[in-house]
């Protein structure tokens, strides 16, 4: 007996200093742009205790602005406010769980905030109006827009139906892209919040389709992570991924930078009561976070340079494409690689071989960068968009 009392002890020892806290969280960084979706429902979930706990996550992750949707309770709000140490809040109302920004002062100025779609016509699709936030950070524009879109509904979009919830959710983000097209065309604009559908859906039910196809101007950037393994979905009670991170094509080069990462926060692993805790005293939803290297002169090459050394045929494509390379060497390979930095393909080009296939069938859809090398150095960088 005497035995098995050690040996538990020695395992709750090493249990304890193994084990991962709410300290340990991290994210933002000092050479990076950080964004970050939470819908913290109808908060504080569990009072004080809430309020205690998410202070210490936001310090934790040290993240420049997070957008944040369900706040229930203004003077709750005002109060974590009030004990971040870097960080100011600003909260419309709280009328229909209110939307919500945290922000960092000293790192983005703040040139507005307002609401759109605020009139009784646009109440179907947004019961809650999108939160527009425009910003200034290292001397570049950038707008984001916070939202919530309706939720429920049976997967089926029925657009004979305006009451019905994909209905809604379909106009709010065609809506949305309207706005951008018309008042944005050419600024860095991040849409995002809990949107209350997934990305995953046939192209007939699919609420965010019309967008999907703007491969042009448009890119999920969370878009590998749902359709990826549901250990990493924003929604584990269903489970589904809910909450995006949409960004417009001036934003593309910064995202494809090495240090750029798209990523769903799992808080619940960093607390002894894992998703249990979690639930009961933080959220349903876990975060959805988005960092940008918007300092880097790493991500792609101009294309025209690019193009006579090295291209690929089709793209975008939708299995198959091939590339073609101008007067390879030995010392020559084409790595490619996700928007996570992660290689997954890599190939020594053959002396004499001019082209080279890459099969990509196995494959998620979504944007990849391909790289030629020579003894490590990047020659050229070409985008690469994969549609099944």
């Amino acid at each position: 007996m005497k035995k098995v009392l050690i040996i538990l002890s020695i395992l709750l020892a090493v249990s304890s200093m193994t084990a991962q806290s709410i300290e340990d969280l991290t994210f933002g960084t000092d050479t990076t742009f950080e964004v970050m979706t939470w819908n913290i429902e109808w908060f504080p979930k569990n009072g004080e205790l809430t309020i205690d706990y998410v202070t210490q996550i936001i310090e934790a992750l040290d993240i420049d602005l997070l957008a944040i949707q369900e706040v229930d309770d203004i003077s709750a709000f005002d109060q974590m406010i009030d004990s971040l140490n870097s960080y100011e809040g600003y909260l419309e109302s709280s009328w229909f769980a209110g939307l919500a920004y945290i922000y960092k002062p000293a790192i983005i100025q703040i040139n507005d905030i307002y609401e759109i779609y605020t009139t009784s016509p646009y109440w179907s699709p947004f019961p809650r109006s999108p939160m527009v936030m425009d910003l200034i950070y290292e001397n570049e524009r950038i707008i984001v827009i916070n939202n919530h879109f309706k939720c429920c509904g049976d997967e089926i979009l029925d657009l004979t139906n305006p009451d019905d919830e994909e209905t809604r959710r379909y106009y709010a983000s065609n809506l949305l892209k309207e706005y951008i097209d018309i008042h944005f065309p050419n600024e860095n604009v991040i849409v995002l919040g809990d949107l209350n559908d997934i990305l995953s859906d046939s192209p007939q039910n699919n609420v965010f389709q019309l967008i999907l196809d703007d491969v042009e101007n448009y890119l999920f950037t969370d878009y590998e992570i749902a359709m990826g393994d549901n250990s990493e979905w924003s929604y584990p009670t269903w489970p589904s991924h809910l909450d995006h991170i949409l960004i417009t094509n001036e934003l593309l080069d910064d995202f494809e930078n090495g240090s750029s990462v798209i990523s769903t926060i799992k808080i619940d692993e960093y607390l002894t009561g894992s998703w249990w805790e979690y639930d009961e005293n933080i959220s349903d939803h876990r975060p959805v976070a988005l960092k940008l290297d918007m300092n880097s002169n790493v991500g792609l090459t101009d294309l025209t340079l690019t193009t006579p050394y090295f291209s690929n045929y089709p793209n975008p494509f939708y299995s198959k494409t091939e590339f073609s390379i101008r007067s390879p060497n030995d010392s020559m390979n084409i790595e490619i690689l996700n928007m996570q930095g992660q290689t997954v393909f890599l190939e020594k080009i053959p002396i004499g071989e001019t082209s080279i296939i890459w099969n990509a069938e196995e494959y998620p859809n979504g944007v990849y960068l391909a790289q030629l090398k020579s003894k490590n150095n990047v020659l050229a960088t070409l985008k690469l968009i994969l549609i099944k």
